[in-house]
């Protein structure tokens, strides 16, 4: 199809993902599931994490779906995840440790220490969003008292991180 315009669009959820086909042929756009695959934490040192690298394969395996079975250039590819969760990469780009987990229980207590600093109407007025104990602010807290900022060069978002992996460009989508 010639005059049709691809997009991939992977979407990542705490079970499970899927990578899209998204086709536009100038007056109708459609959507196919190339790939479906499970999600979910692993535990490393008492704490939960990301599996990162394994996504990466995922989305991988759905890219060389459509290749084989498709091939037809691509006009975009987005990746959609939850959005607090980050990896840290150090000078030379690589990943320090495996991304937490938004359901690990590091930041319990964080957000009445951040309340200390910031006030929780303060805070609400900069970024919008609600006082939950996940928010990426109070990982962030949690890992400057670990010490696992020091060594980091970048902070990528998990939408941002796989798309680095996937593109070797280290960038931040402003959307996340």
């Amino acid at each position: 199809m010639a005059d049709t315009t691809n997009f991939i669009a992977v979407d990542i959820g705490a079970s499970g993902g899927r990578v899209m086909l998204g086709r536009w042929d100038g007056r109708r756009f459609t959507l196919e599931e190339l790939r479906r695959f499970w999600n979910g934490p692993v535990e490393q040192g008492g704490h939960i994490h990301w599996d990162a690298p394994r996504l990466l394969g995922e989305i991988r395996a759905g890219l060389a779906d459509y290749a084989a079975r498709d091939g037809g250039p691509l006009a975009g590819l987005a990746i959609d995840t939850w959005a607090v969760d980050y990896g840290l990469l150090d000078a030379e780009g690589r990943l320090l440790g495996a991304p937490y987990h938004y359901r690990d229980r590091r930041t319990q207590g964080v957000p009445a220490q951040v309340d200390g600093i910031v006030p929780p109407e303060r805070l609400y007025a900069i970024t919008g969003i609600q006082r939950l104990p996940f928010n990426t602010i109070y990982q962030l807290v949690c890992a400057q008292g670990d010490r696992q900022l020091d060594p980091a060069a970048t902070l990528l978002l998990m939408p941002d991180l796989l798309t680095y992996w996937l593109t070797g460009r280290a960038v931040a989508e402003y959307t996340n």
